[in-house]
């Protein structure tokens, strides 16, 4: 069994939370007033990725990391062994779109993750209106794939979309495993 650990990053007030929640199914801190996650929140889970070949079942961590910066000398211990990461931002809020162009820069380039085991997550809060418009992102976000959230109206796309991604994170650790084991053998 694989076992995954994704990181759930974006600035103060996206969304991480609510989402990883929602993707974990526990209602801890559904509703009421917004508490701020304190370094980091870790849920485990087992998931059956699409697409990730043999339907094999990962088990997955997902940290939900503060999108406070006085965490910012926590954050190398927290991408250790990273599998993917998500960014998760609200596009109402126009400090957001500029703001994960750092969260970008500190949790994808630096790892030289492939852009397989990234995705970006445009959570749109209740009562927003949504707009599954194309969003102003610079070039180097605008490859990455990208998803809008709404878990008043569509929730089960929103699993299924992180369940396809869960799979092509997957498939990118199977590909790597196999070229380290043939570079062995080699």
């Amino acid at each position: 069994m694989f076992k995954t650990k994704i990181l759930f990053v974006g600035p103060n007030e996206s969304g991480k939370t609510v989402l990883a929640n929602f993707l974990f199914d526990t209602t801890e801190n559904v509703g009421g007033e917004y508490r701020p996650t304190q370094g980091v929140r870790i849920l485990e889970f087992e998931s059956a990725p699409e697409g990730s070949g043999d339907n094999k079942t990962c088990e997955v961590e997902l940290w939900d990391c503060s999108g406070d910066f006085k965490f910012e000398s926590c954050w190398p211990a927290l991408m250790k062994d990273s599998s993917g990461v998500v960014i998760v931002f609200n596009p109402d809020v126009p400090s957001h779109l500029k703001e994960i162009e750092t969260w970008h820069s500190m949790f994808i380039s630096s790892q030289g993750l492939q852009e397989a085991q990234c995705l970006l997550i445009a959570h749109h809060k209740p009562g927003s209106g949504v707009e599954d418009g194309r969003l102003p992102l610079a070039s180097h976000l605008s490859r990455l794939p990208l998803i809008h959230s709404n878990l008043e109206d569509e929730p089960e796309d929103v699993r299924q979309a992180f369940c396809r991604y869960l799979g092509n994170v997957v498939n990118t650790m199977s590909e790597s495993r196999e070229r380290e084991e043939m570079s062995i053998i080699t």
